[in-house]
């Protein structure tokens, strides 16, 4: 069996912690079965690599391994996209194709986000994983493969079954080992050794001396969240090789290039928690402006009748529930019970009587009045909050989407009609 130090060298694997070397180690002891392998961690953290070194070191290295993307296939494709289709299956389908787990036949499909996969694809994959048999869309034959399937994900598995997103016993098939890959803020010792990796690497590509990190600075690089992982990393490695003309770089200089510095404790909060919440809060405020929107219209008719009517004492009696509503203190705020206005109505209003002849900035006063309020209007607040869940996310809609509670197309429709 080969080594955990020699798997790591030959697939360009650097790092020397703990948790790391157990996940290329259980990539070893799995690779000569034909078990399903469940590779987990957050995005960016490299996953990717954990179904190369299996594939290569199991008895399937000399025949295919096809990587999949299952959240960048469209839904109404997938299925194709895997299992093949006939000819006249469907619109556009002008010839027959095979899908991958034809073509893979005899080696390794690599299962990347399956989480994203649709609920009828799932059941077709459990197919797949308890028999070997699948249909090609718009066929009735049954077809056999004999394919190992490694998958990976960073969703939180027990969430998405919680939420029916993703099916229990597709899960537990799919798991069968679990290899989980550490975030690279844990991993404190080969930040460091990753970057100087990269900036080597990127010395090479753009042939430039190779930039290196003051003491100050390789402690800040240490010290930092790394949201994104080793994604991250690299991407910030690659901007300072190609922008900063002094090759030895300092903390202040690194300090431009981290994004949100110092925020490296973020908040924990459950994804329940922050849909729902932010569904109410949706509900509430929609509920407020309805319900300022009918304040408004029993106020103008008030104020028209007050103006109409030199009767204040009659419309007074016939609108006394609104009235009361209108003056009502908080109670929350202040204990106190609503008393009857000493003075009129009118008065109370400010609203000129109907013998007083109106000035001319009187005469629009009610209008402008009302109409400022108008403004507060369903479209600016839904705008509002499209802006402020994009901000959060930096830009990113499918984020964005999730926390919104609408589909991503729907948000790139809204962003497109909102000209933001």
């Amino acid at each position: 069996m080969e080594s955990v130090q020699a798997t790591k060298q030959r697939f360009g694997i650097i790092g020397n912690d703990p948790k790391l070397n157990r996940a290329v180690e259980k990539a070893i002891q799995v690779a000569p079965t034909d078990i399903s392998v469940l590779v987990t961690g957050e995005s960016g953290v490299g996953k990717e690599s954990i179904p190369k070194i299996i594939h290569s070191l199991s008895h399937r290295k000399h025949g295919k391994y096809i990587a999949v993307n299952c959240g960048a296939i469209p839904e109404g494709t997938i299925d194709s996209e895997l299992f093949g289709h006939e000819k006249g299956a469907f619109t556009g389908a002008t010839q027959t194709r095979n899908g991958y787990f034809e073509v893979a036949d005899g080696g390794t499909i690599f299962l990347d986000e399956v989480g994203e996969l649709p609920l009828t694809t799932q059941v077709r994959l459990l197919r797949v994983l308890e028999n070997g048999e699948f249909i090609k869309v718009g066929s009735s034959k049954v077809q056999k493969t004999d394919v190992r399937i490694v998958a990976a994900t960073n969703v939180n598995m027990f969430e998405a079954i919680k939420k029916e997103k993703f099916r229990e016993d597709l899960y537990y098939r799919l798991s069968t080992v679990e290899i989980l890959l550490p975030p690279l803020r844990t991993r404190k010792e080969d930040i460091h050794l990753l970057f100087r990796k990269f900036a080597s690497d990127f010395a090479t590509k753009y042939k430039m001396p190779t930039i290196r990190l003051t003491d100050d600075a390789v402690a800040l690089l240490e010290k930092y969240h790394w949201s994104g992982n080793i994604r991250q990393l690299r991407n910030i490695a690659e901007q300072i090789s190609v922008l900063e003309q002094n090759r030895t770089i300092s903390a202040v200089t690194l300090h431009g290039y981290l994004p949100n510095i110092g925020s490296n404790l973020p908040a924990v909060i459950s994804s329940d928690k922050k849909e729902s919440d932010f569904s109410n809060e949706r509900e509430i405020l929609y509920k407020v402006l309805f319900d300022m929107k009918a304040d408004l219209n029993d106020l103008k008719k008030l104020t028209m009748e007050l103006m109409q009517s030199g009767n204040t004492q009659e419309v007074q009696k016939d609108n006394e529930g609104l009235i009361r509503k209108i003056y009502r203190e908080d109670e929350t705020q202040k204990e106190t019970r609503f008393e009857e206005p000493a003075n009129s109505p009118a008065e109370v209003l400010q609203i000129p009587s109907p013998s007083t002849p109106l000035k001319e900035d009187d005469k629009y006063y009610f209008a402008e009045e009302i109409e400022e309020e108008e403004t507060l209007s369903l479209h600016d607040k839904e705008l509002e909050l499209i802006k402020k869940s994009l901000e959060r996310h930096r830009g990113k809609r499918k984020a964005a989407a999730e926390e919104l509670g609408i589909s991503e197309r729907t948000l790139y429709r809204k962003i497109k009609q909102y000209d933001l």
